[in-house]
């Protein structure tokens, strides 16, 4: 079986790879601009948020953009 999954693999790494979505409706920059806007929003609330800290303010908006797939960086390792 193992020789079966080495043959498999290097035929298919020779292979064109074409993915589709049949379900999504909308146009992919539709979408990253409607998923921009929600965390944008979320980000406003935070920062107009009176009860939270600074640093509480920064970790919050990290959190955000983590929570949308971008990376906190060096600034998110406390």
């Amino acid at each position: 079986m193992e020789l079966f999954k080495e043959i498999l693999i290097n035929v298919l790494q020779k292979e064109e790879v074409q993915v589709t979505f049949p379900g999504l409706t909308v146009a992919m920059g539709e979408l990253i601009d409607s998923q921009a806007y929600e965390a944008l929003e979320k980000i406003k609330a935070i920062i107009q948020n009176d009860s939270l800290s600074e640093f509480m303010c920064i970790e919050e908006i990290v959190c955000v953009l983590e929570a949308y797939g971008s990376s906190g960086g060096n600034r998110h390792d406390f």
